[in-house]
Order: structure tokens, then sequence, then C-alpha cells
């Protein structure tokens, strides 16, 4: 089933989230970027509480796969994540 308007699921929001936070930590990188600067690179200089909860959402799930590790109050790509955007950027 396909939807005919521009409105986001929340499921479909929280992909967008992952996708801009992981994007964000591989640009970073090699530097270490923490979760207060993700978080102003993401969401702006002040995000409301729905923002910041989908970036801590964001985080958690992408750690969770296997993509992001937290190293005490940085957050830094996986080996896994970094051989995959070396691939897509051949």
């Amino acid at each position: 089933m396909h939807e005919t308007d521009d409105s986001l699921t929340p499921a479909t929001e929280d992909l967008a989230t992952e996708s801009a936070v992981l994007q964000q930590v591989l640009d970073f990188h090699p530097v270490l970027v923490t979760a207060a600067e993700l978080m102003r690179e993401v969401g702006g200089e002040s995000p409301g509480f729905a923002e910041v909860d989908a970036l801590e959402r964001a985080v958690r799930d992408l750690i969770g796969a296997g993509l992001l590790h937290e190293h005490g109050k940085f957050v830094i790509p996986t080996r896994a994540a970094l051989r995959f955007n070396e691939l897509l950027d051949r």
C-alpha cells in the first residue's frame, strides 16, 4: 500500500532521524563527536523535547543495530558502519 500524501509516519520519521544521525557521525569521523554535539547538529541550537527524544532514540537504536558505539561521552561509528559508508562512496 502506497501513501499518496506527504505525511510521515512515526516509523518513517524515526528512520529519517537515524539516517541523519548516522550520516553526521560518519561525516565527522575521525573527529570524535559527543551526543550533545549531535543534538545541536541534527536538532538545531535549542531542540524541543520531541526532537531530543527522537535523537536519543536514534542513537540508542543505531547502537543496538551495531552501527554506533558509545565511548564515554562520545558517539563513534563502528567498523561495519565505516566499511558500509566506504562501499557506498565507490
